[in-house]
């Protein structure tokens, strides 16, 4: 065989791993089968991104540059592929209209694993390649078919802790307002909400799922009159307790430590009754970049020294249990699925939210609205 025709069944091989028809590993051993074992150790095997680049899209803000120290600059140096950030915020109507152009321009998302599996089941997104993404590095039942758990953050109860000689243990300290005066602050997107106004109407945690909404919601109407704000970021649940909106809120994990700094100490959090949440890597079905470069990007970002560096920028908990040990023992309280946290709180239940949270999120935000 000559070299431009070995070359061109070699590329024909990408394509398909390109499509997802073959896996990366599938890839590697039709081209030595092609090549031989010694020129693709001399050449490497083509690059599968079609232009050399990858786009990975999150939430912008402070993670764009987290994620492109911990993972894209890395990855960059080690495969000559170029990940570009970019943080208009992968909504699931966004991934779907990705998809549904024809065209992406996303390859990897920083998505919610219950659209990346809703959407997936629908065919627009790529299944997880488990013979490259390691699932042994992630936690127990934390791996899906078209998501990989990336990291782990909780909505948790902060309190002004000037206000309470007592501070609140449980959600139905949340929602008791005699005990604990003041006013509210709650997430406006439900997720977590729903859990925590059921915890706080006395439903035991392990009786939570599936929920029953219109029990949470009930309690969301008699409520609503003690909450001084509604938050859809995380800046803005920081300030409702800085400029003493609210003395008590629901706020997410990874705004703990900066709200405790910049307030001082004032401001304190528990992890008592949080409710934990998984983020994950997900990719676009027939991605500009190629699948097979996606899933290398996703098992490199498993490297427990890599999250450990989203830990001390963004304060998420490591999807890799393996980094656990490396947070230092004064950071410990910080991170989410530390063992000791971990045990305090509830995961929130990906499946019921993969079919449920579109009709939910519309009922809850009719009666925020309100």
């Amino acid at each position: 065989m000559n070299d431009k025709f070995e070359l061109d069944q070699v590329e024909i091989l990408a394509e398909r791993a390109r499509r997802g028809d073959i896996s990366r590993r599938r890839f590697t051993q039709l081209a030595i089968a092609l090549m031989g074992g010694a020129a693709v150790a001399a050449k490497g095997t083509p690059l599968l991104a079609e232009d050399g680049q990858l786009v990975f899209v999150n939430w912008g803000g402070d993670a764009m540059d987290a994620y492109d120290s911990a993972y894209g600059a890395p990855f960059g140096e080690a495969t000559g592929i170029t990940v570009k950030q970019d943080g208009s915020g992968p909504t699931e109507g966004a991934m779907a209209a990705q998809f549904q152009s024809g065209s992406p321009s996303w390859d990897i998302v920083d998505a919610d694993p219950f659209s990346a599996e809703s959407l997936g089941k629908q065919g627009m997104m790529e299944p997880i390649d488990y013979d490259v993404v390691d699932k042994s590095k992630m936690r127990e039942g934390f791996g899906w078919e078209y998501a990989a758990s990336s990291y782990f953050f909780s909505y948790i109860i902060a309190y002004d802790s000037t206000k309470y000689e007592t501070p609140p243990t449980s959600m139905a300290d949340f929602f008791d307002t005699e005990k604990f005066p003041g006013k509210r602050a709650m997430y406006k997107w439900g997720a977590g909400m729903w859990e925590a106004l059921l915890l706080g109407d006395g439903v035991a945690p392990e009786d939570l799922y599936p929920l029953d909404l219109e029990r949470a919601h009930a309690k969301l109407a008699e409520f609503k009159d003690n909450v001084s704000g509604f938050w859809g970021g995380g800046a803005e649940s920081q300030s409702l307790l800085l400029n003493g909106d609210a003395s008590m809120a629901l706020i997410w994990s990874t705004r703990a430590k900066l709200i405790e700094e910049d307030s001082e100490g004032d401001i304190g959090f528990t992890w008592d009754q949080g409710l934990i949440s998984p983020g994950a890597m997900a990719v676009i079905k027939g991605n500009p970049g190629g699948a097979a470069a996606a899933m290398d990007f996703i098992a490199s970002a498993q490297d427990p020294e890599k999250q450990l560096v989203m830990f001390e920028m963004l304060a998420q908990g490591p999807a890799n249990p393996e980094a656990d040990a490396l947070i230092p023992e004064d950071q410990k309280r910080f991170n989410p699925v530390d063992p000791e946290n971990f045990a305090k709180q509830i995961p929130l239940d990906m499946a019921w939210y993969e079919e449920n949270y579109g009709a939910a999120l519309d009922a809850y935000l009719q009666i925020v609205s309100a």
